[in-house]
């Protein structure tokens, strides 16, 4: 019986950086062994090369993404490689290297989250506005948008109009109140998607009107043109 002689992974050496795989950190422990400087110098260049096709292409684009790649390069090699990086690449340890700060999460709402972030911002603005009828309607703007958002994910109970009112209320620390004699903040709702489906249908309307003149255009050059061979076609008919 045959015995087969496999290596697995697990028997190998860990690999330090998954996104080249094992067969570019393997190229890389083969160039230390290389003893020809130059020949050593062209193999690592090419592996760089290699490691760059195999990168997101939206990273090629970056200013040191090259220098990353070469200190990937060294750091695979535990710095035991004998060659020479291009001009202005500074090779550094990774202890060595400048980080980023970490980025921490976004402040968000602690109350009323099925309103979402955006409508903190609105809110925010209505509160700096100045007194009036603009004011006013801002507001009926945001208490319609803040009841379609509850409905949205509260649709087993119904929702009146009362509760945005305090919800508004609570938000703005008191600063906003819908004004009196305010419509129905579902007719609100109703009203806006009524405007956004007349300016769709009259965009849709420019756009026909359009295409149709461009095809009367067109049709009227296509006449002119038989028009003006027209005399050549009769004369060859009459004569066949």
């Amino acid at each position: 019986m045959n015995r087969l002689d496999i290596e697995y992974n697990t028997e190998r050496s860990q690999i330090q950086f998954p996104e080249y795989g094992r067969s570019i950190q393997e190229m890389i422990q083969h160039a230390k062994t290389i003893e020809n400087p130059g020949l050593r110098q062209k193999t690592v260049e090419s592996i760089v090369g290699l490691m760059i096709q195999l990168g997101p292409s939206g990273n090629k684009n970056m200013d040191d993404y090259r220098e990353k790649l070469w200190n990937h390069v060294f750091e695979i090699a535990n710095y035991e490689l004998d060659v020479t990086p291009p001009p202005g690449i500074l090779i550094r340890r990774a202890e060595e290297r400048p980080k980023a700060e970490p980025l921490g999460y976004p402040a968000s709402a602690t109350r009323f989250r099925h309103y979402g972030n955006s409508i903190q911002a609105l809110i925010k603005k209505a509160i700096d506005m100045p007194e009036g009828s603009k004011k006013e309607g801002f507001v009926e703007v945001i208490a319609s948008y803040m009841k379609l958002a509850y409905k949205t994910w509260n649709k087993e109970h119904y929702v009146s109009d009362d509760i945005v009112k305090e919800d508004l209320e609570s938000l703005s620390d008191g600063q906003l109140a819908l004004h009196e004699g305010h419509d129905s903040l579902d007719k609100l709702a109703a009203g806006a998607g009524k405007l956004d489906n007349q300016r769709n249908r009259n965009n849709n309307n420019q756009r026909n009107r359009k295409q149709r003149n461009g095809g009367g255009n067109q049709r009227n050059r296509n006449n002119n043109q038989r028009n003006s061979g027209g005399g050549g076609g009769n004369y060859r008919k009459r004569k066949k």
